[in-house]
């Protein structure tokens, strides 16, 4: 369990914290619940809450959530049931980085690839085995608060290839998948009398990153081209069916602070008329040669092959030609890290706080400060991102985000293709597993079996 987690509509809801409150801009205390176990029994305290935070914030320990406490200075625990975190500046941001796992102050600073024992929590589950490359084997926690759950055993799989796993679904070997299904799969597998499929919102964003220090996509005008030679709702109608909407930005409709930004349809005339102004003459007019090429990175998986395939019919409608280039997804995102890119597809997962677009798109969180991949750098989006970070009230928050939505939407540091939903395809036997938005499989907690 952590302090708190996502709900589905980029707020934080309880777990281990009962409440918390701001005292200041840059003070925030929270008052711990006092039924809460480790796994082995013992309560879960402040101490162990501070412990693994500064476990985290270690640099010698290397975590990979280190960069999101960024902003935390020190940790006081007054009594044993509450923390109080002082920040070093504002950070509306900041409870969306409370989603730590709290594990015993004793054990807190093991290390990662530390063998033997597994790591205790305080979760519905704890860790019995693993195989790496293979399985994960959970058992319940007797200790949980409100009880232990229904299901006396789960084995998470890790099954690399999308048919296998839909093979193994259909015959039984697993009974529960959750992840995007192209949409002749899903068909094939709603017809099946022992499954059920569920379909709900979810918050992540499928886009294309734009590498502005390639001059072409450098100029406002070639992304508004792209953008308008681009029909999403025809990709989503294509390729995903009822499993994804178009999007307009990062943030989805259910999101406090989503602001509907205007979008121009889709408009080949346009595109051309806009490379036309940037410089990029079609050299023959309705002929086949390009105005320009350009390189386009994505993953080897199936789905995004089909995206390529379709985007290289869009963007050659206009002139521009798509070299596609297809990878393993480390070497693909160790390329995204480094900047080794022109064009490529990429998908944000789970977001949370719109705070995302300050950590994507000032011109101060290149990697390794932030996310800026694509060297975006705008003083208007500085701006306003600076604003939403500092500002606690929520109505105002949300109308500083309504402006940066909108600057995100003419300037185009990246372009929105689609939101993608929760997919989940399970044995009918199972009953009372929620999705949650986010895609974390926390529901499983409250299911059963039959």
């Amino acid at each position: 369990m952590a302090l708190t987690r996502a709900d589905g509509a980029g707020g934080r809801v309880p777990e281990l914290a009962q409440s918390w409150e701001w005292l200041d801009d840059r003070t925030l205390r929270f008052h711990l619940r006092d039924d809460v176990r480790f796994a082995d029994g013992r309560s879960v305290r402040a101490a162990d809450v501070r412990a693994t935070y500064e476990a985290v914030r270690d640099a010698a320990l290397a975590s990979p959530r280190r960069a999101t406490l960024a902003s935390l200075g020190s940790i006081e625990t007054p009594d044993a049931l509450t923390v109080v975190m002082h920040l070093t500046a504002p950070d509306a941001a900041f409870p969306d980085a409370t989603s730590v796992a709290i594990l015993p102050a004793d054990a807190a600073r093991a290390p990662g690839d530390a063998p033997a024992t597994p790591p205790i929590g305080a979760g519905p589950y704890r860790l019995l085995d693993v195989r790496r490359g293979d399985r994960i084997v959970l058992e319940p926690n007797r200790w949980f608060v409100g009880g232990p759950p229904a299901i006396q055993r789960l084995v998470l799989r890790i099954v690399p290839d999308a048919v296998v796993r839909v093979l193994e679904l259909e015959r039984g070997g697993v009974g529960f998948l959750q992840e995007q299904l192209e949409p002749e799969i899903l068909d094939r597998l709603r017809a099946s009398p022992r499954l059920a499929t569920s379909i709900t919102p979810g918050t992540s964003v499928a886009y294309l990153a734009f590498n502005f220090r390639d001059r072409r996509l450098a100029d406002r005008r070639v992304r508004r081209a792209i953008a308008a030679a681009i029909d999403s709702s025809l990709l989503v109608s294509a390729l995903l069916g009822p499993t994804a909407r178009p999007a307009t930005g990062l943030l989805t409709p259910e999101h406090w602070a989503y602001a509907p930004a205007p979008q121009p349809r889709p408009s080949r005339r346009r595109a051309r008329r806009l490379l036309d102004r940037a410089g990029f003459v079609d050299p023959d007019g309705p002929g086949p040669a390009a105005r320009f090429r350009i390189v386009y990175k994505t993953s080897n998986q199936p789905g995004r092959r089909r995206l390529a395939e379709a985007l290289q019919a869009e963007l050659g409608a206009v002139g521009i030609a798509l070299d596609v280039r297809t990878y393993e997804w480390g070497t693909l995102f160790a390329d995204i890290r480094s900047g080794n890119f022109e064009l490529a597809s990429l998908t944000w997962v789970g977001i949370a706080d719109p705070d995302l677009y300050r950590l994507a798109y000032h011109s101060g969180m290149e990697p390794p400060a932030g996310l800026n991949r694509g060297r975006y750098a705008s003083r208007t989006m500085d701006r306003l991102t600076d604003a939403g970070h500092r500002t606690l009230e929520p109505d105002r928050r949300r109308a500083i985000y309504g402006r940066v939505q909108h600057w995100a939407a003419h300037d185009l540091p990246a372009l929105p293709l689609w939101w993608e939903d929760r997919v989940v395809v399970a044995t009918k036997r199972l009953h009372g597993f929620v999705p949650r938005p986010s895609g974390d499989l926390g529901g499983l907690a409250a299911a059963r079996l039959e």
